[in-house]
């Protein structure tokens, strides 16, 4: 199973040694938040500058802020540190976020796919392009202009009804290679589920405010994070993260979040879980 974490640390030195310890456990990728370090790519370099294979992407980085011309070369930039190409996850953002900078969220749809036209002959192929593609115009332009999608919040029902139809079939038309489809969403092995959502909630809830990802977790079928969160004991965990694989993911990028007061033995226990299903 190709599965991820969550990349970068609050130190460079931390950064470095969680890429080198989640290569060793044999996951396939960590994802690197936009506001990682200040700017996710230092870390990314540093990361793969001490890493043989395991896959490097942003999970995102924002639009507005960065003119396409910038972005390529900043991320050839780190894929000539590293040796190997790093993924480059690309979004709007949210429009309370893009206009409190002082930019227009209107016609986003055609925002992406202007970006995406200089965007990609500058990186010329060798970096993969994933956008963060919640509805259906960027999940049109997403199958159509780039290498697939990285999702946050969307769940197994939410991919197989909503995403995985609509990008596929945007891809296809376009006579483009088959979508990756990178499905982000917090991860807890916990043998009480109540309590495993209580924690999701409480620190995940800010993501139920937004309206593209209230919209995602309608696809859904649930009301909140909280309900979207990948939690219960191993078995069940392991049922849900294969519901996503056949519902038309590509990748799990896992989440783990803490339950319970034991910070550090939840940790490992959903960790463990997730090295020994990446193996598969």
């Amino acid at each position: 199973m190709r599965i991820g974490l969550s990349g970068g640390s609050s130190t460079a030195d931390r950064a470095i040694e969680q890429a080198k310890q989640a290569e060793s456990e044999g996951f396939s990728s960590l994802w690197f938040a936009g506001a990682t370090g200040g700017d996710p790519l230092v870390q990314m370099a540093l990361a793969g500058r001490a890493t043989n294979s395991i896959e490097l992407g942003t999970s995102v980085l924002q639009t507005y802020t960065c003119h396409p011309a910038l972005q390529a070369s900043r991320l050839k930039a780190v894929a000539s540190a590293i040796g190997r190409p790093a993924t480059l996850g690309i979004g709007p953002s949210h429009q309370m976020v893009v206009e409190r900078l002082g930019f227009s969220y209107e016609h986003v749809g055609q925002h992406i796919e202007s970006y995406l036209a200089t965007l990609g002959p500058l990186l010329g192929g060798e970096i993969p392009v994933l956008v963060a593609a919640l509805g259906p115009i960027l999940l049109r332009v997403a199958g159509e202009h780039a290498d697939g999608t990285i999702l946050w919040m969307a769940n197994a029902q939410a991919v197989s009804s909503h995403v995985a139809p609509r990008i596929t079939r945007a891809a296809s038309r376009s006579g483009r290679p088959a979508p990756r489809i990178v499905v982000g969403l917090p991860v807890a092995v916990h043998d009480d589920i109540v309590e495993a959502r209580t924690a999701a909630a409480e620190q995940f809830s800010a993501y139920g405010t937004l309206p593209n990802y209230q919209r995602i977790l309608e696809h859904g079928g649930v009301e909140s994070p909280a309900e979207a969160a990948i939690v219960g004991d191993e078995a069940e965990v392991e049922r849900q993260i294969g519901r996503l694989f056949d519902a038309g993911a590509t990748d799990v990028w896992a989440a783990p979040f803490v339950v319970g007061a034991d910070r550090s033995q939840s940790r490992n226990r959903t960790r463990a879980l997730l090295a020994e299903l990446a193996k598969r």
